[in-house]
């Protein structure tokens, strides 16, 4: 692991004006990684969920839940925070207000939106992902080896991806 994060240094270290094709081949990988990455944590939440015996409920909606947290959001709110598909956010609102994880309020502002918020079973299900996040931090270093600042420049060049891609799209680039 160690050998693989000193090559991608060394690789990103190269890519510059005059070879192109280093960061086309670094950026087409970083591609692949956030798509497999983000299926990834999907796969341990659905094992977490299994492991419990939590069966009624799938990794995406249990990742919803956590990302409502304490707040009471609109779908909305929702979309834009956690950047999910419109058609996703409300199919699974809905399969978790019948399963009872969430409990929704036509707002008294305006009739047209719906807020959501965690019943007590959608709690349970948030702090499930809570403890098993604290968990993945306790051995992250010593089994992952990854540390705080490989983290820190990784959520840099996230954050700056996407803020490039949101430009893509805003300004039609």
């Amino acid at each position: 692991m160690v050998a693989e994060a000193s090559v991608s240094t060394q690789l990103v270290g190269t890519v510059g004006e005059d070879n192109e094709g280093d960061l086309k081949s670094v950026y087409l990988k970083l591609l692949h990684l956030i798509e497999r990455l983000h299926r990834q944590l999907l796969d341990v939440i659905k094992d977490e969920l299994e492991r419990l015996g939590q069966a009624d409920i799938n990794a995406v909606q249990a990742l919803l839940l956590y990302n409502i947290g304490d707040a009471e959001l609109t779908a909305g709110e929702l979309r834009s925070r956690g950047h999910y598909l419109g058609s996703n956010v409300s199919y699974n609102l809905k399969k978790l207000v019948e399963a009872g994880y969430i409990r929704h309020e036509r707002s008294k502002t305006d009739k047209r939106s719906v807020r959501v918020s965690l019943t007590e079973k959608g709690i349970e299900v948030r702090d499930t992902l809570v403890s098993l996040f604290d968990r993945q931090l306790g051995s992250v270093v010593q089994v992952g080896d990854v540390n705080a600042g490989m983290i820190c420049g990784t959520n840099v060049a996230l954050e700056r991806l996407e803020r490039f891609w949101a430009d893509q799209i805003r300004f039609r680039l």
